[in-house]
């Protein structure tokens, strides 16, 4: 019984890891379609947070479509539309981790982050999830290989990816009220 499980384990292991790479790559060559859902208004800010957030590690431009719909629309309202989607996109990340498989280079700068991850779990993850930075698919994936549960980890992620974008989202609404 015991055996059975742990390959069940495996395959879903190896499953979330390659569904996570393939998502990276689609969204990554997809890139320009993903500036278009803006226009859907507050799902469409959503859709394309969660993609740009989705991809693992490839750089997807989600907090400029932030920034510009806080100009437009209500930016709390924006903000909460992309945190919520950043939030989920992020699960690529966790799911990567979870999978078991080493994806990141273990460096000093891992094991600091590992350390602190250990430490302080949750607020690391709220911290890395509002600090603007390409960083925190590392975060995620940490997150996911020392399992940490994962209504923790969306969660913490959440409150700091919608504080993190209602500055972005109020940001564009100041600026475009600078010059209307």
């Amino acid at each position: 019984m015991m055996e059975k499980q742990t390959t069940k384990t495996k395959i879903l292991r190896v499953g979330a890891l390659l569904f996570v790479v393939i998502l990276s790559i689609v969204i990554f060559l997809n890139r320009d379609l993903v500036d278009q859902l803006e226009f859907l208004g507050y799902p469409g800010i959503f859709a394309a947070s969660l993609l740009s957030n989705a991809s693992l590690i490839l750089p997807v431009p989600g907090i400029l479509i932030t920034s510009a719909m806080g100009a437009v629309f209500n930016p709390v309202w924006v903000a909460v539309a992309a945190g919520s989607g950043a939030t989920i996109g992020e699960l690529s990340g966790y799911l990567a981790g979870f999978s078991g498989q080493s994806v990141v280079e273990k460096t000093k700068w891992h094991d600091k982050l590992e350390h602190w991850m250990l430490r302080f779990g949750d607020l690391t993850i709220l911290v890395l999830a509002f600090v603007p930075n390409p960083l925190f698919d590392v975060a995620g994936i940490m997150a996911g290989a020392l399992k940490l549960p994962v209504y923790r980890f969306l969660l913490f992620c959440l409150i700091g990816k919608i504080l993190k974008m209602l500055l972005f989202a109020y940001g564009g609404f100041y600026i475009s009220n600078l010059f209307l």
